[in-house]
């Protein structure tokens, strides 16, 4: 093989920069950026060269350089950040975004980011304003809390609250609620960062009220309650609840804090979904503050909900961590939208995309799936399609062991495999991420909106 003859056979630079292509490329975007592109591509030729023995395909990429450099420059231009249709069936996945807001919301988010706002400016009074003005009265209605206050994350708020009201004091937690909230992020690695030392208690699966009032000592500072709403202990267990706990702060005086993780404002059994604690009963059984995530259960954007005794949210309203980890006008904007149509349950049911998706009945979710497979014979695609009764998941460290009743479109193609069938579809304009079961690729209808089955029909169509 003559390595030597395909590396001369690479276009210089010069030779490049006089094709039509490439100039149009200059016209339309920098130079510079032209000239990063074709010393990139150029070099990854080389590469190749240097590495593979495939004559072909070395002389295919030569030949397609030219078409190489323009898409390298378009893809520099083009922002990496993009909409994916979700065939996964799980509603909350956090590679994909979690919790989608819906149009109307967008709409109105996009009025307010587009030009100056009220975000810190109280209009009534012509002075300066609270961020958190916007949405601490409705969480306060909506859970019973007595003020409330977000930050940017979930993790965030459980190192607010403890920084605030234990550090450099002991904390009590069992055992058995020392989470990892994913990415390697673990609740006594928050707490070691808050200034606050962890005390744990009882065991792994099980964990007394002694063992809670056994490790009270002068440097205690508050209990700790984590609710596991990405995992389950189930068989010889036992755990202290909220309730039950709430003498023991009373005696000691002591705050009883609760990391609800997904959170969730409204009882999700009368779906036919397994029982999730809500907010507002944590409120209401006695803890003194809760925290939660804004783009899980709730629906919403990312944020670390707090709520909890007036005292306390203004100790950590002054708390300097709290410019470090506050929400920006997107967030504020957004989470006041989602919480107001809390107000009416029917509303949020309705409107809020996440609980839409999970609150739909099997029988029509097996609709539109009939609808979409519609579409896609209507395309004659080289490729057979069928409907199957599948199972969608809540996802994003929420009702771990939840699985509801779904229906998918199956696409077994004819003139490719099944991985590059997936390949080529993670490669669309729009993205389509299914599943892959059996050599056949699912997608979840639940977690495709309407609109978005005409698009994914036409991309389809591409490719097969």
């Amino acid at each position: 093989m003559d390595k030597n003859g395909f590396y001369r056979s690479i276009p210089k630079v010069d030779i490049l920069l006089e094709d039509e292509r490439i100039q149009a490329a200059s016209r339309l975007y920098d130079r510079d950026t032209v000239m990063d592109a074709i010393r990139e591509q150029t070099e990854a030729v080389r590469e190749l060269i240097r590495q593979c023995d495939d004559e072909e395909r070395i002389r295919r990429e030569i030949d397609q350089l030219i078409p190489s450099v323009v898409r390298r420059v378009e893809k520099m231009h083009t922002p990496d950040m993009r909409p994916v249709i979700n065939g996964t069936g799980t509603i909350l996945h956090t590679n994909l975004g979690r919790a989608p807001i819906s149009r109307e919301h967008m709409a109105r988010l996009a009025e307010v980011a587009c030009g100056y706002s009220n975000l810190e400016y109280d209009l009534e009074a012509g002075k300066r304003g609270e961020r958190y003005s916007h949405f601490e009265k409705l969480l306060c209605k909506l859970t019973g809390a007595e003020a409330a206050m977000a930050v940017n994350n979930n993790a965030s708020a459980v190192m607010l609250i403890l920084s605030s009201m234990a550090k450099g004091g002991e904390v009590v937690v069992s055992r058995g609620e020392l989470v990892e909230i994913g990415g390697k992020f673990r609740i006594p690695d928050v707490m070691e960062q808050s200034g606050a030392k962890l005390v744990e208690v009882g065991t792994t699966n099980k964990t007394h009220y002694t063992d809670y009032a056994d490790a009270v000592t002068e440097e205690t500072k508050a209990f700790l309650k984590v609710h596991t709403s990405n995992y389950r202990i189930v068989g010889f267990t036992e755990s202290v609840a909220i309730d039950e706990l709430i003498p023991l702060g009373k005696e000691y005086d002591l705050p009883i804090i609760e990391d609800l993780g997904s959170g969730v404002l409204i009882d999700l059994s009368k779906y036919g979904l397994t029982y999730e604690p809500t907010v507002q009963d944590s409120i209401r059984k006695g803890a003194d503050v809760v925290c939660f995530s804004g783009d899980k259960l709730l629906g919403g954007p990312q944020a670390g909900i707090i709520v909890g005794k007036k005292k306390y949210i203004d100790q950590m309203k002054k708390n300097q961590l709290t410019r470090a980890l506050r929400i920006d006008k997107f967030t504020a904007t957004a989470l006041e939208l989602v919480l107001q149509e809390y107000l009416s349950e029917e509303n949020a049911v309705s409107k809020i995309p996440v609980l839409r998706m999970i609150t739909r009945t099997a029988e029509d979710v097996e609709k539109s799936a009939r609808r979409f497979k519609r579409m896609l014979d209507r395309k004659e695609l080289k490729a057979s399609v069928t409907l199957q009764k599948c199972e969608s998941q809540i996802g994003g460290g929420s009702l771990p062991l939840e699985r509801i009743e779904s229906w998918a479109v199956c696409i077994r193609p004819e003139t490719m495999s099944v991985p590059e069938l997936e390949t080529a579809m993670r490669h669309l304009e729009v993205p389509i991420i299914p599943r892959t079961v059996n050599d056949t690729i699912l997608m979840d209808v639940r977690t495709i909106d309407e609109d978005r089955m005409k698009l994914a029909a036409d991309e389809l169509k591409q490719i097969l």
